[in-house]
């Protein structure tokens, strides 16, 4: 077998772009800022578990600092009358930045198609297989309904470990359309996520095809 890159990794400047967009001076800075970056993602995700993220981004400049979260639900991030943007601003700024000054900003923006998302899509897959779903049932169902979105030309979820609790693991997959792995161009949405059963943990891939990208030509 050969080794299998990561459709986003090698796509990054070209059809993807960084989550985490700043410059750092220094190595011990970089060092610093990247393993903060990971941390606040990571604690995220969990707190807010519930809200279905996406994806997080985060913007740093001289004293300034901003996150984006997208999501499917966004109204669990922002609560009643904006109460859940200052909580959660208020629990990154404890944990993170206690007794620095440091300008933090918190954005949330809707993902309206949860299907374009393979993140969401691994999500929903996960959240199945943890409610004891029959995975060859969630799989079926998961390409059904990713499908039925039109702008969608490939999607392929495949799933890893002991399924329907057998003392076996063993790996299952399912595609539909094309997925071109290998052109730089194609706009290849790629995620991975656990789901914690009571067998173990179940792996779950989603690579999710959305056409291809082309450099737009700046008029002089």
């Amino acid at each position: 077998m050969g080794n299998k890159t990561n459709p986003t990794g090698i796509r990054l400047g070209i059809t993807a772009d960084w989550l985490s967009r700043w410059f750092a001076d220094s190595k011990k800075s970089l060092r610093t800022n990247l393993r903060k970056d990971v941390e606040m993602r990571a604690f995220i995700e969990k707190q807010w578990k519930s809200a279905a993220i996406a994806s997080v981004e985060i913007e740093r400049s001289t004293g300034m600092m901003r996150v984006v979260i997208r999501t499917s639900r966004p109204g669990v991030l922002i609560g009643r009358g904006g109460t859940g943007i200052e909580d959660l601003t208020r629990a990154l700024r404890k944990r993170f930045f206690a007794g620095k000054k440091v300008d933090l900003k918190v954005e949330v923006q809707e993902v309206k198609h949860m299907e374009e998302s393979a993140m969401l899509v691994a999500q929903q897959v996960a959240e199945q297989l943890e409610k004891r779903t029959p995975f060859r049932r969630v799989l079926k169902g998961t390409l059904d309904q990713v499908e039925a979105n039109k702008s969608i030309l490939g999607v392929k979820i495949e799933i890893a470990g002991r399924l329907g609790g057998a003392e076996m693991s063993r790996r299952e997959w399912l595609s539909r359309g094309k997925i071109p792995l290998h052109t730089l161009r194609s706009d290849v949405d790629f995620a991975r996520y656990e789901a914690k059963t009571t067998y173990g943990i179940i792996g779950v891939k989603v690579w999710i095809y959305k056409g291809e990208k082309f450099e737009e030509k700046k008029e002089a």
